[in-house]
């Protein structure tokens, strides 16, 4: 394939990088990555040690201590210069990314956009790093916060987002003016060794410091734990499952280092009788299917007015027999495979316990097989008629299942059912009733870190700051002020006068 050739991903690569060269190391075992679009071995890639670790983590603390000095404007520069060779390399790194992982052509490509537009974003961001001055109540005092790096940030990302969010850390983290460490998802490294790849042509073209982006592929219970315990990584930030994050946050936490948790999502749109549902159709089909219903941001639950219930379950399953599913680097197709067989029997086994507990799967469910589907990867989205206490319907099934759960009564009621699960990331309402709108935003309304009105929950630009509260972390992301979390904050206290007055009228002569 030629896109492998153009981003220099061979048939071995090796698993650790300073940004200029790559370690030798063979001797921990190799990944071989298949892609669940066809069952197709892509490349191998070789393990990397804790000695390698140690090299990086070197090489990333040296680099540290020139890149804090370069003015920050300058580092938006290099920001600028990566952003370009992402532009370029588009269409390649967007079949990467879909043929790795699963999602559509279409998705792929978005999220090498979302790559070239956090690069803007944060080029902007990079004359941007502002403080406040505050007054003083003492005389001839002046009071200001401002904002220095960090160090080295690590990036833990997940399969499902294999470049896009490590972009979202590190150009932030960059102009901040901190050095990064990558430790990508095991199930889809290639797309974290193209990025390299592409990032070590601006790292030579610039004569920039080796160390300033660095990428471990490695073992979670070796690699991924010295990084989680280690006191030169001040900040990681670690994208998966709430069980992963829980177990990252509390060993981070016991360093006194810094998280950004962006961890499970169960996700709600509410359409209440006031919904324009030819509008809010193609967002609920496309929330929930998107990436297979592999996004933290998947529409999981549908919560509709008994009113027009029969009425949009109708309209779904109408929907949801015209997916057309297969190969995702056909355009032709909405829905490619899952990204691997555990995903698989994750999806099924919900399934059973869906029935198990008295719900009932309406449409969809089964596994497809025969030549149009060369992996064991396809299944049918699945939709399903569930209460909102469900056991299954509280825990986040990373999978095309779409659960219908009616409502009664006033929106506020709704609202209860959005915010009656542990995770609180995405949420959304239908409705041209601007007091439904306005409650279910205000402090009364969604829980979650990301609400909508009349958009669905998933898509989010990288303008606005990426996270969301309860189980799902409470870390944010990418834009608005989330850049703060990549700097460590110091208020400054300048005396220009010629006395000493305490604060607080205090008295101390000696």
């Amino acid at each position: 394939m030629d896109f492998l050739k153009d981003l220099n991903i061979q048939e071995k690569n090796f698993g650790a990088s300073t940004g200029l060269e790559w370690n030798s190391t063979t001797d921990q075992g190799e990944l071989e990555i298949t892609s669940p679009v066809d069952g197709k071995k892509i490349a191998g890639v070789y393990l990397a040690s804790e000695t390698d670790y140690e090299k990086i983590i070197a090489k990333s603390q040296a680099a540290f201590e020139q890149w804090r000095m370069v003015p920050p404007p300058k580092r938006g520069e290099i920001v600028r210069q990566i952003g370009l060779k992402f532009r370029a390399y588009k269409d390649a790194l967007g079949r990467l990314v879909s043929y790795e992982m699963g999602k559509s052509l279409q998705e792929g490509k978005g999220e090498v956009q979302e790559m070239v537009d956090i690069c803007d974003f944060a080029v902007g961001q990079s004359r941007q790093l502002y403080g406040s001055t505050m007054a003083s109540e003492r005389e001839l005092h002046r009071m200001y916060d401002q904002y220095h790096p960090l160090g080295t940030v690590g990036t833990i990302s997940a399969f499902n987002f294999p470049v896009a969010v490590w972009s979202w850390n590190a150009m932030i983290a960059t102009v901040c003016g901190d050095t990064n460490l990558w430790k990508p998802s095991s199930k889809a490294p290639l797309c974290a060794i193209a990025v390299q790849h592409i990032l070590s042509d601006v790292i030579r073209a610039n004569n920039l410091p080796e160390g300033l982006f660095n990428l471990i592929v490695g073992r979670g219970s070796s690699v991924g734990e010295r990084m989680l315990n280690d006191k030169r990584v001040p900040l990681i930030s670690i994208t998966g499952s709430t069980e992963v994050g829980r177990h990252g946050a509390q060993v981070i936490a016991k360093r006194f280092g810094k998280s950004i948790l962006e961890l499970g999502g169960n996700n709600a749109v509410i359409l209440t009788p006031h919904a324009n549902l030819n509008m809010a159709l193609p967002a609920i089909v496309f929330g929930a299917v998107g990436t297979a219903g592999q996004r933290c941001t998947t529409t999981r639950r549908l919560i509709i007015h008994e009113s027009i219930y029969d009425k949009v379950k109708e309209t779904i399953i109408t929907a949801y027999k015209g997916l057309k599913i297969g190969d995702p680097l056909d355009e032709a197709n909405h829905v490619g495979p899952l990204i691997d067989t555990d995903a698989v029997r994750q999806f099924t086994s919900a399934l059973e316990k869906i029935r198990a507990e008295g719900g009932k799967v309406v449409y969809g469910g089964s596994v497809l097989e025969g030549e149009a589907y060369p992996s064991d990867c396809y299944v049918v989205p699945a939709v399903a008629e569930v209460e909102n206490h469900f056991n299954i319907v509280q825990e986040e099934t990373f999978a095309p299942i779409l659960y219908l759960i009616r409502y009664t009564g006033e929106v506020d009621n709704a609202i209860k059912l959005n915010n009656g699960v542990v995770q609180g990331l995405s949420s959304a309402i239908f409705t041209e009733n601007i007091c439904e709108a306005e409650t279910f935003l205000s402090a009364q309304g969604s829980d979650c870190g990301l609400a909508n009105v009349n958009i669905g929950t998933s898509g989010a630009e990288i303008g606005g700051a990426f996270g969301g509260e309860k189980e799902t972390g409470g870390g944010r992301e990418s834009g608005s002020d989330a850049w703060k979390a990549y700097m460590r904050r110091q208020t400054n206290t300048i005396n220009y006068g010629k006395t000493l007055p305490l604060a607080q009228g205090i008295k101390f002569d000696i």
